[in-house]
Order: structure tokens, then sequence, then C-alpha cells
């Protein structure tokens, strides 16, 4: 079965030992007004793929607002090598840039994944109102 891990990030990017790195992990942004735009933030995460699943896999990432709506898709593929039984499962390393991302209204935003008709959610982010003293101590 097909495994999957994503966060929400900062920064991400492989090291020279082949490990994802990923700095920075958060669940919620804070904006005084609505709607709100984040500049930069990356999706991260790695996806271990079944045994069967081999070669260019599509895939489609949608950030959805809180009543589902897509706001912000990435589509794409991936190339899955075989691995023989001796090996561990072969494994994809996501590193996606979301840039100048609008947040319409306040609320719970999800990640919606689809690896080649395998649809699964993904991590959730919180987008909060923030006063103008909170911006102030931050």
């Amino acid at each position: 079965m097909m495994e999957t891990i994503f966060l929400f990030c900062t920064d991400a990017g492989a090291g020279p030992d082949g490990k994802l790195n990923i700095h920075g992990v958060f669940n919620d942004l804070r904006a005084p007004d609505f709607p709100a735009r984040q500049d930069q933030m990356v999706l991260a995460g790695i996806v271990e793929w079944d045994r069967h699943e081999q070669g260019r896999i599509p895939f489609r990432i949608d950030l959805t607002d809180p009543g589902g709506k897509s706001i912000f898709t990435i589509e794409g593929h991936t190339d899955v090598e075989q691995q023989p039984q001796s090996k561990a499962p072969a494994r994809t390393q996501f590193v996606l840039p979301l840039k100048n991302v609008m947040f319409p209204a306040p609320g719970r935003y999800r990640i919606r994944m689809d690896f080649n008709g395998n649809k699964m959610t993904g991590p959730s982010m919180y987008l909060l109102r923030s006063s103008h003293e909170q911006e102030e101590r931050s």
C-alpha cells in the first residue's frame, strides 16, 4: 500500500546524503485581513510506492479552501524505478514551492492529492485572523 507524508514548511531540499531536509514546519498562518497572500511556502514530502507501481506516474496536488474549492494546483509527473525484493520500495521526495498563494478567508485549508488515480488527503493548514497588536509582538 502506498504511503505518504507531507508537511508545510519554509524550506526543504535534499542533502548531500540524499536525505530530505525539512526546515520551519508549520500548520497555521495569521493575517490581519482577507483575502491574504502568502509570498512563499513549501509543501515537502515523501511517497513510498507500491512495488507494482513503476514508470511515469502523473500527480495532481490541490490546496483547497474551507469550502473544498481548489485555490492552488500543482500538476506533474515522477519517474518510479522498479526495486528488487531485496531493497526497500521506491520512494520519491517532493519539494514543491507554493508562491503567491491567495487565501480568500480564514479557516482550514487542506491538501488533496491524486497519484495516478490514488486519491488521498495531505496536511491541513489553518489561516487565522490576527490583530495588529499580535503582529507587533511577533
